[in-house]
């Protein structure tokens, strides 16, 4: 007992120290209140390189938290926005403080299109005269891709160039849910909805297969045919070095004209001043583009009165209000209300990057948009991913746009409720249930799925996919048939969304703007960036997503296995008919 109570006494204390220390916090953050602001300390010298790294986790939209004590604690998620590296991108194009680019990245935490967004704009900048290179100890596929807009590129002598095609790995559970008596039951419209498929099948279908190598091959011909142009070397020939690894080394790189050279990081600055017209004693500084966009001149200021809004939905769609994690229908209703009632926003863009998820909840966003085109015209602009219940949400704009490497299309439907009759009856676990009428009794965790439940979900799934491909031929102007021969649950890339009609014309953000001004006839505009996201600070400490959560785990488990942690996670968030990629397919 006396152990028990110094164990006891020992943790209150630590309890309360941990909660005075806490109290203090608040008291800081209380003083400084709504002072705490970005004060433009970051100073951007003469002679400055751009440096891009993109080692945070890339999000359309990455807008700071105001919350002192989230700032003061770590806790905000490490992100940065796609809109402010493009931003970012062009007004470096015109500083004078700034002589040149540098890529370094490692590891790029964003989709293929947004990549390729940001090479496109790397591209834009090498028109001011200025230089572009590049530098890493090693070069994996996407670095490598972005990379290869740079004039010169070079590697660490000991380093490699990861060359090989893409590839797509998709884990398969049937087996596994056969051998323990745990599994999902699956109920579907769509033969390529293979986002269900590890459930049902130990390996992957001639449909899933056919769609999979299709897309694929889609983004590596975008890829390569970017690299050849940059680089001066045959598709054909970026093949064959893919093939036969003819890049791993650093001096069979070299010999096949993938990179420039290689050298170590204090010769690659000797570089920089060369490229730049300085001497080998001059100074020159490096600027990040986070300490680039913190000093203020990473923002396009202009004092335009018209306004397009920018809408950003961006990740899983579920039923609720939403943040910068999932896509929720009160959020994104809200910002259309909001950005159709102001006089001074002429149009919409709503960017989507989103894999699908509730159908519900995309309905709901989709009949939104119908009441906004009344008033202003919306054009889509796609992202990484605009599939399913992303595109659901897309159909009906008033143009949409895609990245090349954009996935897209996915027009399908599946439920899916778990199920572990056989492992209940394997421990001896029996479940009876009484109720008032023939069909009172609800679905069962413990007994096997009736014919009754399968057949009343699968009208219901029958119904939603008949809802879903209508409204896709209505807002693309085509007839039933023409959507049903490409839906059933198909992935396209923007280029082949392009070919069959699913989408209008290939481009970026920035491009769907442009779309948009040109509609309402406007040539000077600013742009207004929604949701205005307001987390609170409970928020950022709870639940499965929890910022205090997701930093202790990727230091103790890294980034790669978090992300298989937090999508075993949202299989319990999979709540009613879902319009979802099969996006667990991880493409390196």
């Amino acid at each position: 007992m006396t152990f028990l109570r110094e164990l006891l006494a020992a943790i209150l204390g630590v309890f309360i120290s941990f909660m005075i220390m806490f109290l203090v916090l608040i008291a800081i953050g209380s003083v400084i209140g709504s002072s705490f602001v970005d004060d433009g300390s970051v100073v951007v010298k003469k002679n400055s390189v751009l440096v891009l790294k993109l080692e945070d986790l890339i999000k359309d939209y990455a807008p700071k938290s105001d919350d002192p004590i989230a700032q003061i604690l770590g806790l905000e998620e490490k992100k940065i926005g796609l809109n402010s590296i493009l931003n970012a991108i062009d007004n470096a194009k015109y500083d004078d403080d700034i002589i040149g680019l540098s890529i370094e990245s490692l590891m790029i935490q964003g989709g293929m299109a947004q990549v390729q967004e940001i090479r496109d704009k790397i591209y834009e900048f090498k028109e001011s005269g200025k230089f572009v290179t590049a530098f890493a100890d090693v070069y994996e596929q996407k670095n490598y891709y972005l990379s290869s807009i740079a004039d010169s590129i070079y590697v660490n002598p000991e380093g490699l160039i990861d060359f090989r095609g893409l590839s797509g790995e998709v884990l398969f559970f049937k087996d596994f849910q056969e051998k323990y008596g745990i599994k999902m039951e699956v109920i579907r419209h769509g033969k390529y909805k293979s986002a269900v498929e590890p459930f049902l099948a130990s390996e992957m279908s001639e449909a899933n297969r056919e769609q999979t190598e299709a897309f694929l091959n889609s983004i590596w011909s975008e890829m390569i045919s970017d690299i050849d142009e940059s680089r001066k070397v045959e598709v054909e020939e970026i093949n064959h070095i893919a093939d036969e690894l003819l890049a791993r080394t650093p001096d069979l790189a070299i010999e096949n004209k993938m990179i420039t050279g290689k050298m170590y990081k204090d010769e690659y600055v000797k570089i920089l001043k060369e490229l730049g017209g300085l001497s080998e004693n001059a100074a020159i500084y490096a600027v990040s583009v986070k300490n680039y966009i913190d000093s203020g001149k990473g923002r396009i200021i202009n004092k335009a009165s018209d306004k397009i809004a920018v809408i950003y939905a961006q990740g899983d769609i579920m039923y609720g209000k939403g943040d910068e994690s999932y896509i929720g229908p009160e959020l994104i209703i809200e910002s259309l209300k909001k950005a159709r009632k102001s006089k001074d926003i002429k149009a919409i863009v709503l960017r989507v990057n989103s894999p699908g998820g509730s159908a519900l909840a995309s309905d709901m966003i989709w009949r939104e948009i119908e009441v906004t085109k009344e008033d202003k015209p919306v054009v889509v602009s796609m992202g990484n991913f605009a599939a399913s219940g992303g595109y659901y949400i897309s159909c009906n704009a008033n143009k949409i746009l895609a990245d090349p490497t954009t996935i897209t299309g996915s027009i399908g439907v599946f439920g899916m409720v778990p199920n572990m009759s056989e492992f209940a009856d394997r421990i001896g676990i029996n479940a009876e249930q009484v109720g008032t009428n023939k069909r009172s009794m609800n679905y069962s965790l413990f007994e096997p799925m009736t014919d009754d439940f399968y057949n009343v979900t699968k009208e219901g799934i029958e119904r939603v996919y008949h809802s879903f491909v209508t409204k896709v031929a209505d807002g693309r102007n085509m007839t039933f048939e023409q959507v049903d021969s490409i839906a059933q649950g198909r992935v396209w890339t923007g280029v082949q969304a392009l070919e069959n009609g699913l989408v209008d014309e290939l481009g970026g953000l920035e491009d769907a703007i442009k779309v948009a001004a040109d509609l309402v006839d406007i040539d000077e505009y600013k742009v207004r960036s929604y949701p205005d996201y307001k987390k609170e600070f409970k928020d950022m400490v709870s639940g499965p997503f929890g910022s205090v959560k997701q930093h202790i785990l990727e230091d103790e488990i890294g980034i790669e296995n978090v992300k298989i942690y937090n999508r075993i996670q949202q299989f319990g968030d999979w709540k009613g008919l879902q319009t979802r990629l099969p996006f667990l397919l991880e493409i390196r």
